[in-house]
């Protein structure tokens, strides 16, 4: 039997804070907010939906020229409260019926009715009004809202700065189902579908169409003839991912009606994006209606839209999609009602990365459209070349500009490489918006295949579902002459086909992302968070993980991404603090690449889960950190005694943990092991009046000698209702904290 090792946990830093609150179990969410924008220069009133909102007390917004403030909070009631209000409504009954009396029964009746209705949607049963202000000089674009509450910062949320006038869908009780809301254009609508909801106002259609049980908005305007009208949708924009719902977002589609209800134009997407944008050129002055509604007629509170329309500058594609750091460039753009056909664009001082871009019109500034700024020479596509005969003579490294022109046309281009040599073939297209969905070969001077590539995943882009680019890495088997072959799978082309092809040798680097971007802890607490590593062009490093200029107090255990892992849970643990604040945090990775020390920031993100099953990484604005003040129960916030332990495969090493006086007054203290990987289980914890410890034991059949990472673990311990409460004698399990991260390696001998 083989003798068990040891690694002491150095007590550090206790702080007083109150136990319940130390792993948060009620972790503050929201879920939408409507309207989800507002007109520069104007004040709005906003209802925020979501769960645990109790005490929402202040609103942050990312960027300038917005500012908001809590107005109103409207919390289901649940348990005896409502029991009582409901106890009240059958005493009511039997009362002699008065006017006043019928009001108050009324009252109370929607009062029960609402609060069991919104608690089958717990995610979002908590109300909160907010009222925003936008400034008049406010930067136009998409804001993140957070709340703070009592259990923490819930959000960010989506909110959208506009400067178009804004109209909203009216709330009218038992109004008829054809009912349409007027607009004058060019505006921005603000609505949402929800079931049995009616939210239309004038004269109804004569012939309105006949539906399923669901929600339509139909909105009524005038227009004249030559208007070249665009509705462009912003639904699953605002809200990327819905986790209970399938296919994951709203699907909305558009429908156009001339006065008569004869239907013109229908949309239910745009190119590759669920959020459809319908064009109409208007061949007579009068009225017409759009129509907007979920493809399946679905609905909920969340269903939250907004639709820009009229005669408004929208880009459909651009060419090229991208440009080299250090020099100026100009942009042939196409779309409609655009004032010019080309954007000049200066790159002399920006750093390589991509830059959203927009056109100005008359009334307002077109869509965003993304363009790339890149290091590597570049040149453009030469047609004839869609043969191995045409192929296109390039030098590595480059980056091609080009296009898939027609449906079923295929770019060749051919390069000079050495026996052994690496080559990165990798196409950016629908990162950039282009609707191609490629695929790339590399074959030899003969036509034998090297490497062929369709879809390649990217992290980094985390409101993709399909990852339509390609990427391949292949070693070059013998000297010569090679050709890439660039095409559409689905044998598409045209214009917006556009592509940037790298071609190059592999350029080792990282990027990061730190999730999530809201962090709560009370003072004196650790808390777990997890940083992601997208490797490129077959990095494995050591990634470093360091906060940069933290507040005292503030530190990160486990801070290192190992050597060819892509994730890694690490903990953060806060001072304990007198007072709450919210900390805006900024974290940094930091590698050796090929002898230089190469320095990344790590954007904040979010874990967003799509349709019950598939997560994504949805980058946000800000990494902040809420501090509760501290409370009255001692917390272990912990310290590994060296930089790691090390696990022998098979065998066993004890933990031991010192823990303050306080947690005597809980029973059956509990340590977890909190989503380890497969092989690491944690047992034969005992506790004294002085500590605590536990074992960690390793199987060899499943963790490889080695292996390095991070153990978090959690303490919990039962809670005994006293004498003279209703639950006396109750026994209730609560979380009580968690132990700085534990960094492991497994030895590579037993």
């Amino acid at each position: 039997m083989k003798r068990p090792t040891w690694a002491l946990v150095m007590l550090s830093g206790l702080a007083a804070v109150p136990a319940l609150t130390a792993q948060q179990p009620n972790r503050p969410r929201i879920g939408y907010a409507y309207p989800a924008g507002a007109q520069r220069g104007t004040t709005v009133r906003v209802e925020i939906g979501g769960q645990f909102l109790n005490g929402a007390s202040a609103v942050l917004v990312s960027g300038r020229g917005v500012e908001a403030r809590v107005v109103g909070i409207d919390l289901p009631l649940a348990g005896m409260a409502l029991t009582a209000r409901r106890d009240s409504l059958q005493a009511m009954q039997k009362r002699p019926r008065t006017p006043e009396l019928v009001r108050q029964m009324m009252a109370l009746r929607d009062t029960v009715a609402s609060s069991v209705r919104r608690r089958g949607i717990p995610a979002l049963a908590d109300l909160v009004t907010l009222e925003i202000t936008v400034a008049p000089d406010a930067d136009v674009g998409e804001r993140q809202l957070r709340l703070e509450t009592q259990f923490g910062l819930a959000g960010p949320l989506a909110f959208r700065v506009g400067e178009l006038p804004e109209f909203r869908e009216k709330d009218v009780k038992n109004a008829p189902a054809d009912m349409e809301t007027p607009v004058t254009l060019p505006a921005t609508v603000n609505g949402r579908l929800i079931p049995g909801d009616i939210d239309r106002v004038r004269a109804p259609m004569r012939t309105a169409p006949q539906y399923m049980p669901g929600d339509a908005d139909r909105y009524r305007f005038a227009a004249h003839k030559g208007e070249q009208l665009v509705f462009a949708v912003a639904a699953r924009a605002l809200m990327p991912y819905l986790a209970d719902a399938v296919p994951g977002w709203i699907q909305p589609v558009l429908t156009l009606y001339d006065a008569q209800g004869h239907e013109l134009a229908f949309d239910d997407d745009y190119r590759f994006d669920p959020d459809p944008v319908l064009h109409y050129e208007v061949p007579a002055d009068g009225e017409y209606v759009l129509e907007i509604r979920d493809a399946i007629y679905r609905g909920r509170e969340d269903f939250v839209y907004r639709i820009t329309m009229g005669a408004v500058p929208f880009v459909t594609d651009i060419f090229p999609l991208g440009g080299r750091a250090g020099a100026s460039h100009t942009v042939d753009i196409a779309g409609w009602n655009l004032a010019s056909s080309r954007l000049s664009f200066d790159a002399t001082r920006k750093e390589p990365g991509v830059y959203q871009l927009a056109v100005a019109g008359a009334a307002m500034h077109s869509n965003a459209f993304a363009f790339a700024v890149d290091a590597l020479p570049e040149i453009q596509e030469k047609e004839p070349n869609a043969t191995p005969r045409e192929a296109q003579a390039v030098t590595l490294p480059v980056i091609v500009n080009g296009r898939i022109d027609r449906s079923g046309d295929a770019d060749l281009f051919r390069f000079s490489g050495k026996a052994g040599d690496t080559v990165v073939v990798e196409v950016t297209a629908r990162r950039l918006g282009s609707p191609l969905d490629a695929a790339v070969e590399l074959t030899d001077d003969a036509g034998k295949r090297v490497a062929f590539n369709d879809d390649h995943e990217d992290v980094l882009a985390g409101r993709e579902t399909h990852h339509a680019d390609s990427y391949l890495l292949a070693a070059l088997p013998a000297s010569g002459s090679y050709v890439v072959r660039l095409t559409d799978v689905q044998h598409k082309g045209g214009p917006a086909y556009a592509y940037r092809l790298r071609l190059s040798a592999p350029r080792p680097d990282f990027d990061l992302r730190v999730s999530p971007s809201s962090l709560n802890a009370p003072g004196g607490a650790t808390i777990p968070l997890t940083v992601t590593a997208v490797r490129h062009d077959g990095f494995t490093g050591d990634i470093a993980i360091t906060l940069r200029d933290a507040p005292a107090g503030v530190s990160l255990s486990g801070a290192v991404v190992p050597a060819g892992q892509d994730q890694v849970r690490m903990t953060l643990t806060v001072p304990p603090v007198s007072a709450a604040a919210v900390i805006a945090l900024r974290i940094e990775g930091s590698a050796s690449i090929r002898g230089k020390t190469v320095t990344k920031p790590a954007t904040p993100a979010d874990d967003m889960t799509q349709a019950f099953a598939w997560h994504h990484l949805v980058t946000t604005d800000e990494l902040l950190l809420s501090v509760a003040a501290r409370g009255g129960t001692r917390m272990p916030t912990s310290i590994l005694s060296g930089e790691r332990v090390r696990l022998a495969p098979g065998g066993t090493t004890k933990v031991r943990v010192t823990l303050p006086p306080a947690y005597a007054t809980f029973e059956n203290l509990k340590f977890e092991l909190d989503d380890a990987p497969d092989g690491f289980t944690l047992h034969d914890q005992t506790f004294t009046l002085r500590g605590a410890e536990f074992a960690l034991a390793v199987d060899a059949a499943k963790v490889k000698p080695g292996a390095r990472g991070n153990l978090i673990v959690t303490i919990s311990g039962e809670r005994v209702a006293p004498a003279n409460s209703p639950n006396a004698g109750a026994r209730r399990r609560v979380p009580l904290g968690t132990l700085p991260a534990i960094t492991y390696e497994i030895a590579t001998k037993p």
